[in-house]
């Protein structure tokens, strides 16, 4: 049995999307011949919101070390908000002494804290072991170069500059590549020419049928966002907003108006509802969808809460919302990992994604639901939205083909990323 050491600073009971690949796949990494380890930062260092539940996903017998960060009650009066930066030391010595105690086959590094990386070719240079980089966003980005200030991140100018540092350092001498997106190991092969000979495969994101479980289990501890007890049409999206996807934003609150036109009285019985669209603390976000809608004069039509919720208060603000909303980045090479769950919920679902996105591709090979992409024409974005509405009052969920389905399971997709550890190590050892 290969020994894995997964760092993921991300981890149950945080809800942070970058932790759910590993979440969803310590069920089977045994089965594959693998016994995985977690190290973490412990929670109380982290400032996004907990999901106890979560924890009940979570194989008893996995072992979980957590470390220590720099409260960021301090480090915030720097400017260091970074959990990646907060902990690194603290990561360097408790897994100095693992490795030091015990022999690991391979290091797996499953997380956007991408600052934590560079440990990578410390650890392989110190002991010897091979490191894995499981790529979920981009690393250095130059995606908002040249976008105004007012788009950017907070603190783009820093780590932009950071980021153009320190993943050279990472890239050097890292052993495979996993990404969700081809375009994200395309970029790094252009920009390394080195990894064009390492190991490497596309591995989306995938969905856990325990999670509806739980989710079923605990249905009336999970409060729902929005009101239900009004006789209008839920339409809900559940997941970051940002000025990159203002693009399928304005598309579908035009696709919206469209239709009210010739559809007055079901116009005026759908909401929109856009929930935990910020990262900031709960109270503290900042809306990026409603004021769209204002400008386009559907502010009474849409409601935007920017506070996070938990994991499973998610899926059940899905299991209750009369139809779902999926909406994707300009940018194609964005995948988005809350599309699974979406389709395991069954519902009447609209996405709006850019064309060669994985997640559009998903999609269509699946047939889980309407899909307008970002370059369509008004008249086939009109059909497919108004299709989409016919669905949601028939109350017809999609006709998924979930044969299809069956390789966006925890199970194939960790079987996957078994395959690149299992050429790491092989081209290791010959």
């Amino acid at each position: 049995m290969r020994k894995l050491l997964i760092i993921s600073p991300h981890f149950p009971p945080v809800n942070a999307a970058d932790m759910q690949r590993i979440r969803t796949s310590l069920c089977y990494y045994h089965e594959f011949g693998w016994k995985a380890e977690i190290v973490t930062v412990h929670e109380k260092y982290v400032d996004i919101v907990n999901d106890p539940l979560l924890l009940s996903s979570i194989p008893s017998n996995i072992k979980i070390h957590k470390v220590k960060a720099l409260t960021k009650k301090w480090t915030a009066k720097f400017g260091l908000g970074s959990l990646a930066l907060r902990s690194l030391f603290f990561y360097r010595k408790k897994v100095n002494q693992l490795l030091a105690a015990e022999k690991y086959d391979l290091i797996y590094f499953s997380t956007t804290q991408f600052p934590i990386c560079i440990l990578g070719s410390y650890w392989k240079r110190k002991f010897g072991i091979p490191y894995v980089i499981d790529m979920q966003d981009p690393w250095h980005s130059t995606y908002y170069l040249n976008k105004p200030k007012s788009q950017q991140p907070p603190k783009y100018w820093f780590s932009y500059r950071l980021n153009k540092y320190l993943e050279p350092i990472a890239m050097k001498g890292v052993d495979g590549i996993i990404s969700v997106s081809g375009a994200y190991i395309e970029t790094l092969k252009n920009r390394y020419p080195w990894l064009k000979n390492k190991p490497s495969k596309v591995i989306t994101f995938g969905a856990f049928e325990l999670d509806f479980e739980i989710a079923e289990k605990k249905k009336s501890k999970l409060q729902l966002v929005y009101p239900t007890d009004t006789n209008q049409i839920n339409l809900i999206y559940i997941g970051r907003g940002g000025y990159d996807i203002h693009s399928a934003i304005k598309l579908l609150f035009e696709e919206f108006l469209a239709f009210k036109e010739t559809n007055p009285i079901i116009f005026s019985l759908i909401h929109l509802h856009f929930i935990g669209t910020s990262y900031a603390a709960n109270g503290t976000g900042i809306p990026t969808i409603a004021p769209t809608a204002k400008e386009m004069g559907l502010g009474e039509k849409v409601t935007e809460y920017t506070d996070r919720i938990g994991f499973y208060q998610s899926i059940r603000n899905l299991q209750e919302a009369d139809g779902l909303l999926i909406i994707g980045s300009n940018d194609a090479s964005y995948t988005a990992s809350k599309l699974y769950p979406y389709i395991m919920a069954k519902k009447p679902l609209l996405a709006l994604f850019h064309p060669q996105s994985e997640a559009a591709i998903a999609i269509k090979d699946c047939n889980a639901g309407n899909l307008i992409t970002l370059d369509q024409s008004s008249p086939k974005a009109k059909y497919i939205f108004e299709q989409y509405l016919e669905q949601v009052i028939e109350k017809k969920s999609p006709d998924t083909n979930w044969k299809e389905f069956e390789k966006y399971t925890p199970k194939s997709l960790t079987k996957k990323q078994v395959d690149v550890f299992d050429e790491v190590l092989d081209l290791k050892n010959n």
